[in-house]
């Protein structure tokens, strides 16, 4: 299992029930033998663009564990998913310990 980070861009009129479409995400992940460990609603921003007509998104980025094998799955379910307008997974990485001693020490 290796850690990922995933951003997911939802319709902006689930604003106001954005827990069924979460919940059915919870279960696409589930369902491919994952796990969700963070979950942080960033709420409805404008779009740099519009995507799929819309001028507005609700952001919600969510740290998971998952199969590496399993990506190419989720992908294609988050694709094919109504409630998604974007998303976008990445392999999470820790910042290397030098970067964090030098950020404390231009902190002081």
């Amino acid at each position: 299992m290796r850690d990922y980070e995933l951003v997911v861009l939802f319709h902006p009129d689930l604003e106001i029930d954005l827990e069924k479409p979460q919940k059915k995400l919870e279960k696409i992940i589930q369902d491919l033998g994952g796990k969700i460990t963070t979950t942080d609603n960033w709420g409805k921003r404008k779009l740099a663009y519009p995507i799929k007509k819309q001028e507005f998104a609700v952001y919600v980025y969510y740290e998971l564990q998952l199969k590496p094998e399993t990506i190419g799955k989720l992908d294609t379910t988050l694709n094919i998913t109504d409630e998604v307008i974007r998303h976008l997974v990445t392999q999470h990485e820790e910042a290397p310990e030098e970067d964090q001693k030098t950020d404390a020490k231009e902190s002081k």
